[in-house]
């Protein structure tokens, strides 16, 4: 049984729609240029993947791509970037034609088995809805040994400021412990955590053994 608290199939996709809609319209927020020092803590994020060369990178909640040019230093052969949002996915291919953009919750991404190496989600792990079958999805996506790096270049304390305005529930993001606990089931391993005032980012490892 998962750790994570239940989520019904309507709620689901309620919750969906509503992310679907307003990141639809909202999806130029979020080009360049990004607040003093994000570019930094982004940097920081994309070196915790340990991307190698010729590696398979997910992007999950990808936006318009925010993560794309920092992935693309490690010279991996594949980026595929996950959305909600149809406009922000078609910004992103506009910005990075290369990339594989595929509009989707990540619980319902049909990736092959052990296909990844690095899964990034960035920015966007309150936002979603059903994490159990996402997390079950990505552990069954990445290979043994892969990387899930969970972050928020903004700490997690930015949830907290625009959580009474935000028109869907948003998760807290979880203290090390309680990412090992819920984590755990779904075959990772927590291999760092990084939890400061602007910047949060636990890397977890797909256990192979």
């Amino acid at each position: 049984m998962s750790p994570f608290d239940e989520t019904s199939e309507e709620k689901t996709r309620r919750i969906n729609e509503i992310q679907r809609e307003m990141f639809d319209k909202l999806y130029q927020l979020f080009e360049p240029p990004l607040p003093e020092g994000v570019p930094e803590r982004l940097e920081e994020i994309a070196a915790s993947g340990a991307i190698t060369r010729g590696a398979a990178v997910l992007d999950v909640g990808s936006g318009t791509g925010v993560m794309v040019p920092l992935i693309h230093e490690y010279q991996p052969a594949r980026i595929y970037a996950c959305d909600l949002s149809e406009a922000m996915l078609r910004q992103l291919a506009s910005n990075y034609p290369d990339v594989e953009t595929i509009q989707a919750d990540v619980r319902d991404l049909a990736l092959p088995d052990d296909s990844l190496d690095v899964v990034f989600v960035n920015a966007c792990y309150p936002n979603i809805a059903d994490k159990a079958t996402a997390f079950s999805n990505i552990g069954r996506m990445l290979r043994a040994g892969g990387r899930l790096v969970i972050s928020h270049p903004l700490g997690k304390a930015f949830i907290d400021r625009i959580r009474e305005g935000t028109p869907f529930p948003l998760d807290d993001f979880p203290e090390r412990a309680e990412a090992e606990a819920l984590l755990r089931p779904f075959g990772f391993v927590v291999k760092s955590f990084v939890d400061e005032p602007k910047l949060y980012v636990l890397v977890s490892e797909k256990d192979g053994t």
